[in-house]
Order: structure tokens, then sequence, then C-alpha cells
């Protein structure tokens, strides 16, 4: 039985080759173009467990761009490919939705064990939970909806960014260690990759708080962690 189906958005044909071999040589099934255009297309026609983008393909459309599109319809989990290692780079990726990035030249191992930990994710995630909302003042998270709502107005998070929200509303007013997170939203491998969490923390920030430079939500505990500050339950 197949663990899952990947699109591959690659358009060197010798990298393309390679992960082809890599990931059906552990049995998923490999759709690949090098256009985003197309791209687009097969995620639409296939419904793939995960896509694999680089940030430069051939045609009108970059990943980035493909990214942006997929997240019109889809929440399809995404690895993005990329030879740049700058940290406004990978920003600019997490914000046009996606869920990792792999930094060229990378090994066949760390590609797979990226891969099984994003599936992983995404799985995990999808599951139904066992409470049916989180409350914190006027911040709701309907759980089966996977919905956030703020004063009644729905938010729209990204897949990562939900997970991050529902890790620290599930202990509101308790101090999540960084590591905790880490390991909690991301997987164990991710403990000191503290530039993750403290991206998706801005972008939350950006989306929930009324003044993300001054935040009164998500309170940062300086060199522990973070804490969702909810008022007392009565």
């Amino acid at each position: 039985m197949s663990p899952g189906k990947i699109l591959l958005v690659e358009d060197e044909p010798k990298l393309v080759h390679l992960l082809r071999r890599v990931l059906t040589a552990t049995n998923f099934q490999v759709l690949a173009t090098g256009r985003g255009e197309t791209a687009l297309e097969l995620a639409a026609l296939e419904q793939p467990d995960l896509v694999v983008l680089d940030l430069v393909l051939d045609g009108a459309l970059d990943g980035y761009a493909v990214a942006r599109r997929l997240r019109e319809f889809s929440d399809v989990p995404i690895i993005m490919l990329t030879a740049k290692a700058r940290e406004a780079d990978l920003l600019r990726g997490y914000e046009a939705g996606a869920d990792d990035y792999l930094t060229k030249p990378f090994s066949a191992r760390e590609l797979l064990a990226r891969v099984r930990a994003v599936l992983k994710r995404s799985r995990r995630a999808a599951a139904p939970p066992p409470a049916s909302e989180l409350v914190c003042g006027d911040l709701r998270l309907d759980l089966a909806r996977r919905r956030v709502l703020r004063d009644g107005q729905e938010v729209r998070l990204t897949r990562t960014e939900y997970n991050l929200l529902r890790e620290l509303a599930a202990r509101a007013n308790q101090v999540l260690l960084h590591d905790q997170l880490l390991a909690a939203v991301w997987g164990a491998a991710y403990r000191n990759d503290l530039d993750y969490l403290r991206a998706y923390v801005r972008f939350l920030r950006r989306k929930l708080e009324a003044d993300p430079a001054h935040p009164t939500l998500i309170v940062t505990v300086p060199g522990v962690g973070y804490m969702l500050a909810c008022p007392e339950h009565e």
C-alpha cells in the first residue's frame, strides 16, 4: 500500500530523476512537472497528499506564486525547495503557504525525514479532536471545523498557524517551552529550530493581535517560551 501521493514541482531533470527514485523506492506515488501552471492543474485533479515545490520553475509562475494559488483551493502540505537560506526568503515562503523547506543541496535521508514529518503532522491535524472548541476571551477555536473566530469574525489561518494556536489554546495561561511547542507542532526532530517558532508566532500576532508590536494575547516569556493569555475562567 502506498504511503501517499506526492506532486513534485521541479524543472531540473536530473533532480527530478533523483527525487523520483528516492520517493518511489519508499513506495510513494510520484507525479512530476516543471511548470507552475501544470502543477496547479495536477493538484486540483490528482489531490496529492504532499507537494514538493521548487522556487524556480519554467513558465510564468514561480514557486511563491504556485503556493499562493494552491492555498486558494487546497490545504495540501507544501515543502519548498530552495537554494536560498536567507530568513527573508524563508519567511516569504511561509507567508505564501509553505509548511516546511529544504535548502539545496540536501540528502535523500533528509528529504524523506521532512516528507514523513510533514505528512504525519498533516494527518494528525486531520484527526477529529476530543473537544468541540477552545475559548480564550473573544477568541474561539472551533476544533471540529478547524475554524478560528475573533469577535465573531473568522480569521483565516494556515495549517501550521492553526496547529500552533491550538497547542497554545489547549494550555491557556500556561507557559509552553520553545522545544515543547516545536516538538508538538513540527515534530521531535525540530526541537532546536527556534526560527520556525518565532516566524509563526509573528504570523499569528499579525492576524490576532490588536497591536502586533505590543502583543497581549500571545505573550513572550524571554528565553523560555510563549503563553496564550486568556481571562481566567469563572
